[in-house]
């Protein structure tokens, strides 16, 4: 039966292309015996459905970046979409169905442009993500959304390649929970994977720490995300500065208004023969 149907193969994927009149059209295997014709154009069609599978559909995913008098977001902010945004779950009464983390729409809402262009790209099919999407964002903050097939297939496991974003990576930032679905790691920012824990704020925290980081005008995010990887808790880290740099603030404001303080009550004591008349 598998000779067969190797046999069936050789002889479809084999055979020459031909014109509208049915005539054979001339190819570079043209010329060779007629087994090592069928076998080479079938070895040819074999390695075309690889790179197919293996390599994204398209080697610019996203279009150029809009000029002038559109505004073109400074950053570019791309995130996974299962068990980052949503979680699927099955029950017997509601069979499988996809639970959506607290903190969607704050994180979205807080990193829509202008600060950020917001990309969902996920290992999920179109056909599955395309509906989950449009749930989770009725005010259409995401500009884009990529799936499985803009995916490389690389050692069985799909890579998002940033690379082929057509984006400056010195300004994208890529959320996921898989530190090797991500081509570039140092794009690469992890949040812990969500497992349906209502309770989970990360989101909230995520959208804070991203608009922090886009506020700041830095010229090259993976500096910054460089730092934080080496936390086994980014968000707890970036936290913690945060305390840090609030009460450094208020130490400088209530030193500047104890000066401030005691300037004017130097000034209500200095002898009257010292004021200018």
């Amino acid at each position: 039966m598998m000779c067969g149907m190797g046999t069936f193969l050789v002889y479809i994927w084999g055979s020459p292309v031909v014109d509208l009149n049915g005539n054979s059209i001339r190819d570079e295997f043209s010329d060779l015996p007629l087994f090592r014709q069928y076998f080479n154009r079938t070895l040819q069609g074999i390695n075309d459905m690889n790179k197919m599978i293996q390599e994204p559909s398209r080697e610019k995913l996203l279009p150029d970046p809009m000029q002038e008098p559109y505004i073109q977001p400074p950053y570019t902010l791309v995130l996974e979409l299962r068990d980052i945004l949503v979680h699927p779950e099955w029950t017997y009464e509601t069979g499988w169905r996809f639970k959506k983390r607290p903190g969607v729409e704050f994180l979205l809402h807080h990193c829509a442009p202008p600060l950020f262009e917001i990309v969902i790209y996920t290992n999920e099919g179109g056909f599955t993500a395309y509906p989950i999407i449009d749930h989770l964002d009725p005010n259409g903050y995401v500009w884009y959304r990529l799936f499985k097939d803009s995916t490389r297939y690389v050692e069985g496991k799909h890579v998002k390649d940033l690379t082929c974003l057509n984006r400056d990576l010195n300004k994208v930032i890529c959320i996921d929970w898989d530190d090797t679905a991500v081509s570039t790691s140092r794009n690469h920012l992890g949040l812990k994977r969500w497992d349906g824990n209502m309770e989970d704020q990360s989101l909230f925290e995520l959208g804070f720490m991203l608009r922090t980081i886009a506020e700041s005008e830095v010229s090259d995010v993976r500096e910054v995300l460089d730092y934080y990887r080496s936390f086994d808790d980014p968000l707890a880290a970036f936290r913690e500065n945060q305390r840090k740099a609030h009460e450094h603030e208020l130490l400088l404001s209530q030193k500047t208004q104890a000066e401030t303080q005691y300037n004017k009550v130097a000034t209500s004591w200095t002898p009257s023969f010292l004021r200018r008349r």
